[in-house]
């Protein structure tokens, strides 16, 4: 499960999809958010993985020049209620310090002995 604690594993929002209920569930389980869109129903819907802007700017939304607009402040804001997580601080941890030492701290906070810890309910899930 560590193996997942990837840069193909964080979506343009700076969610970490290693830690995503979608992802960890058993059934219908998502592959992450950069995988191809038609095998993930609710990625092709993204407004964020969709926008044009941040495409033509780069891969996160960080690189966008509109960065944080008013979707990624909608997205952030609820994360940061619901789930205690910034999503806006993980992309700006990520352009300041980088991919490698994000994804360093994102095992320190999510990864247990027992498995990965969901962003989303709090449970831990075993680690394949």
């Amino acid at each position: 499960m560590e193996n997942n604690f990837s840069e193909n594993m964080i979506a343009a929002c700076g969610l970490n999809c290693a830690v995503c209920v979608a992802h960890l569930r058993e059934k219908n389980k998502c592959a992450d958010c950069n995988a191809d869109s038609e095998k993930q129903p609710h990625c092709s819907k993204c407004v964020l993985r969709n926008c044009e802007n941040r495409n033509s700017n780069g891969r996160f939304c960080f690189e966008c020049n509109k960065f944080p607009c008013a979707r990624m402040k909608q997205i952030n804001k609820r994360y940061t209620v619901r789930y205690e997580t910034s999503l806006i601080a993980n992309l700006e941890f990520i352009r300041d310090k980088g991919m490698e030492k994000f994804l360093q701290e994102e095992k320190k906070k999510w990864l247990t002995d027992q498995g990965v810890r969901c962003i989303h309910n709090k449970k831990v899930y075993k680690m394949d």
